[in-house]
């Protein structure tokens, strides 16, 4: 209860008039502006701020000098009341509970602006890993997609956080602290049953939205084999065989694939899986670089009109090799944005990005697809790396293993 308190002075003192005698103005005097005066209404409870914990402190402050602008006003969640049986659960995964009351209201310390923390407009998502956080990002990136239309415009714009290497449970209650003052929704994948668990309970009881994605295919896949998890993430020392063939065999297709690129060495397309042919700037360089990050040797053969292909491109199995093709007003858009990152003058810049070569060099590929015709043709317009990819993994898988469905097979 609020109690208000005022200085004792004479006036304070003064009698108070009746009932009677108040009511009755007095002749030829004006009414004091006392009693005409609304009374003052009670002055609003200032809304507490919270304290961001040192941990984490020098990441928010990193965030919202990113974001270029903070929020008018905190996100606060509503506070939850710790009872026994939740603490002895959280006990029992391995955390003693001490920081959980550190949310409620009533533990709030005071705080001046500089301590306080900023939070960046929009929604946050934080992905919290105990590995390098690729398979977080990834999904919450593709569950993003499908909400385009209003993150283009801004209308729903979102940040993401990516924690990674969380592996100890006080790292963790930190982090799903933070969570909670920003307003923001969890996302983690963590390999620990019982650290999961203690991130699902912590989330639950501090009012924080979040998601399991690594739990419960790791569950129906245990189920499916009948054999228990090991609990631990990809890198874990304690782990065997993490630098594993497919490991090396993946630093081998990066090498091999940048000593391919842009046609040098055409006498290696032999050793190669997959190599892709096209006019420059279709994308042939990054689709290499992505495909062999997957394990895959790639070559890339450039088509440049008037010049002759390497003979080597015709003596190899047709079967790995890929033609891409684009749109003339996306390339000529692309190039010319290119010609000048690159400085071109403006007889190279002509020959290089104006309409007309772009469509006879194009023609000229086109010639050269249509005389190999077990070349498949891509279409690049408009798709990004992934897709591109998506699409030559499964042709070559198809090709490779005769499937009646198409597919991209692994054994394990």
């Amino acid at each position: 209860m609020m109690i208000s308190s005022t200085a004792l002075t004479l006036s304070n003192l003064r009698p108070t008039p009746s009932p009677t005698t108040a009511s009755l103005p007095e002749s030829n005097s004006k009414p004091s502006s006392s009693s005409t005066s609304e009374p003052s209404s009670p002055p609003k409870p200032q809304a507490r701020r919270f304290k961001p914990s040192p941990q984490l402190n020098r990441w928010s402050r990193a965030r919202a000098i990113r974001s270029g602008h903070k929020l008018d006003r905190l996100i606060q969640q509503p506070s939850v009341e710790m009872n026994s049986s939740n603490s002895s659960q959280l006990v029992n995964n391995g955390y003693d509970g001490s920081e959980l009351h550190l949310l409620s209201p009533s533990n709030e310390s005071g705080s001046n602006g500089d301590d306080s923390t900023d939070l960046m407009a929009g929604k946050s998502i934080y992905m919290v890993s105990d590995g390098t956080g690729w398979t977080a990002e990834h999904s919450v990136n593709a569950a993003l997609g499908q909400f385009d239309y209003c993150l283009v415009d801004r209308v729903c714009p979102v940040n993401t956080h990516l924690f990674s290497g969380i592996d100890d449970v006080e790292r963790l209650m930190e982090i799903i602290k933070q969570a909670a003052k920003e307003g923001a929704m969890v996302v983690y994948t963590l390999a620990d049953q019982s650290i999961a668990e203690t991130a699902r309970q912590a989330c639950e009881l501090w009012g924080v939205t979040s998601t399991d994605i690594l739990g419960p295919i790791t569950e129906a896949i245990a189920s499916h084999l009948g054999v228990s998890p090991s609990g631990l993430p990809r890198w874990a020392p304690g782990r065997k065989n993490s630098l594993n063939e497919e490991y090396f065999r993946r630093i081998e297709a990066i090498e091999f694939t940048i000593k391919q690129d842009d046609g040098a060495l055409p006498e290696n397309l032999h050793k190669a899986d997959i190599v892709l042919a096209g006019v420059s700037r279709t994308g042939k360089t990054p689709l290499s670089i992505y495909l062999s990050q997957k394990g895959y040797k790639v070559a890339n053969v450039p088509i440049v009109k008037n010049i002759g292909l390497p003979r080597s491109l015709f003596e190899i199995d047709p079967e790995k090799v890929f033609a891409l093709t684009i749109n003339p007003v996306v390339l000529q858009t692309i190039r010319r944005a290119r010609a000048k990152t690159l400085g071109f003058d403006d007889d190279i810049r002509s020959n290089y990005s104006e309409m007309d070569y772009v469509k006879e060099e194009l023609e000229f590929a086109s010639k050269t697809f249509q005389q190999n015709p077990i070349w498949p043709v891509i279409e690049v317009t408009g798709k990004a790396i992934e897709e591109t990819a998506a699409v030559v993994l499964r042709l070559y898988h198809d090709r490779k293993n005769r499937c009646s469905m198409p597919r991209i097979s692994k054994r394990y």
